[in-house]
């Protein structure tokens, strides 16, 4: 009777702590648990993963480490994670490119965005933003910058940084029928920069890379792109707001393991991460540095990537970006 009430007493602990059958199930003993990140250190994943590493060092009593492998569009990460040992050890973060405009964008992608990967929980988005150089662009809101684009044609020059934002500004000018220039830069910090300088107009991208420029006003915001107005910017309209029904692009960060990782596994992780970023100091500081904590089932986040892989080959495909 005594070792039966052990037993008892055991379990009921495990069922309360979430951690502790975390520990159960997904610590590989004499393993540490990697991270992989498809960007280089500083970007919305990295930032993520290394707030929440620590509390899951907490949580698995073991080393976690975080890995950034950063290649065009994140290829190489992602196929890193496709491939990896599928015991829990190994997971890594995606994004809308790496999981929904690769499928499209490449003719041979080295993996499958969905068949390839168990989900695990996208744990937040990032607020992406249309800028513009304050004395260049006359217009102070989309619907504006729509009129103006459509006076000129191809008079404005829109800086492009990456994949993700030529599909968000290749489906806006789609949409709006309008005529600009995209110019390519190697990533954010370039395009930023050459709005500033009047190299070129017009560019998206993520709030926190350009808050400082925008209240010193070296820049100015025109809107936002997601399907509603930003916590950290509840004054500043969205696309939809200016006549662009349905426009709705958002920077998104999820968890992944390889496709093979037994689903009790998945689950484990997923309850850990969630609570994670749920508690205070983590949602707090993402909210901080304008992101928007989700923190969704594997089963909805499943959900989530195959919805965007379409969205996005529509958009591909219907624009004429050249297929890699």
């Amino acid at each position: 009777m005594m070792q039966w009430a052990r037993a008892f007493t055991l379990l009921a602990g495990w069922a309360l702590c979430p951690s502790a059958v975390l520990g159960q199930v997904a610590v590989i003993p004499g393993k540490t648990l990697q991270i992989i990140i498809p960007n280089p250190p500083g970007g919305g994943p990295d930032f993520i993963a290394r707030l929440i590493a620590p509390k899951l060092r907490e949580a698995l009593g073991q080393n976690v480490v975080v890995e950034n492998r950063p290649s065009n569009n994140g290829i190489v990460a992602s196929d890193f994670l496709a491939r990896a040992v599928a015991d829990g050890s190994i997971i890594g973060f995606g994004n809308g490119g790496t999981h929904a405009i690769n499928a499209t964008l490449y003719k041979k992608l080295p993996y499958d965005p969905v068949r390839d990967f168990a989900a695990i929980s996208e744990l937040a988005t990032g607020t992406i933003v249309l800028v513009a150089h304050p004395k260049l662009v006359a217009a102070n809101s989309v619907r504006e910058l729509i009129a103006e684009a459509k006076k000129a044609p191809g008079k404005l020059n829109f800086a492009i940084a990456g994949a993700t934002g030529e599909v968000a500004v290749n489906a806006f000018k789609l949409q709006a029928g309008i005529d600009l220039n995209n110019v390519n830069y190697k990533g954010g910090g370039p395009s930023v920069i050459a709005i500033i300088s009047g190299d070129a107009h017009l560019t998206l991208t993520n709030y926190t890379a350009v808050a400082t420029q925008v209240e010193a006003g070296r820049l100015k915001l025109l809107g936002v792109t997601s399907a509603r107005r930003a916590l950290q910017l509840p004054n500043v309209p969205t696309f939809a707001e200016n006549g662009l029904d349905g426009y709705d692009f958002s920077i998104w960060y999820g968890l992944f393991a390889p496709a093979k990782t037994p689903p009790a596994v998945v689950q484990a992780l997923y309850r850990e991460v969630v609570r994670i970023i749920k508690l205070p100091e983590i949602s707090e500081r993402l909210v901080a540095t304008g992101h928007e904590v989700i923190g969704s089932t594997p089963e909805q986040f499943t959900e989530k990537v195959k919805r965007e892989v379409e969205k996005y080959r529509k958009i591909i495909l219907e624009s004429g970006m050249q297929q890699e």
